[in-house]
């Protein structure tokens, strides 16, 4: 008896990206895109009916980001396998996802076939980096302590020029705890000023969507 094919949805918020993945993974008979859709909340308001094996999850999206909607849709299927999409290569993007949860990093380029691999990857149960990827990450031993949700949030009002009586009083919180969230948020990315923390989030678009964005 022939398996059933893999329930691949595409979450990406750019149409032409989504349906070429569509087109290039609806060519092979073991695999059935059964949606393709721009944001990570749509994904979320139809996991239960779609109920798919792999989610391809573009990483900033209006909205809801990858990240974010990861994490919501493993709270409610852990057994889903989430890959994440994206054209940025930096350690920090690829750890970011994979402690969110996510159990593979594709970059956009990668050639066609890649894609397809990973998907077969994920469904046996391991975790797949397209080789972009995986020279990306530090050695064992060396991978940067993530920041906490709460810290990301801290991090994008910080990076909107904000106070920290300006961040304390939007995320309903002390000016103390802001300034401890600052100085973790400091030592985990290893930087020592507010200017190179500026910097970081302008390099790593912060400021693009949610603070879960990173």
């Amino acid at each position: 008896m022939t398996p059933a094919p893999t329930r691949v949805v595409v979450v990406d918020d750019h149409p032409m990206v989504a349906e070429g993945i569509e087109a290039i993974l609806e060519s092979y008979d073991d695999v059935d895109v059964i949606a393709t859709l721009s944001d990570g909340q749509t994904m979320i308001d139809r996991l239960d009916s779609l109920s798919p094996d792999v989610i391809l999850m573009d990483l900033n999206m209006p909205g809801l980001g990858g990240l974010s909607a990861t994490e919501m849709i493993l709270e409610r299927r852990p057994a889903t396998r989430i890959l994440i999409l994206s054209m940025h290569d930096s350690p920090e993007y690829i750890s970011t996802a994979l402690s969110h949860g996510a159990r593979g990093y594709v970059l956009k380029d990668v050639p066609t076939e890649e894609i397809k691999r990973a998907i077969d990857v994920v469904m046996v149960g391991e975790k797949y980096l397209c080789p972009g990827a995986e020279g990306a990450l530090a050695p064992r031993g060396q991978e940067r302590e993530q920041l906490t949700n709460r810290e990301q949030m801290v991090l994008l009002q910080l990076a909107q020029g904000k106070s920290n009586k300006e961040v304390a009083g939007a995320l309903d919180i002390s000016v103390r705890t802001v300034e401890t969230h600052r100085k973790n948020i400091r030592r985990k990315l290893g930087v020592s000023s507010t200017a190179a923390l500026m910097r970081y989030a302008l390099e790593h678009g912060v400021l693009q969507g949610t603070g879960a964005n990173l």
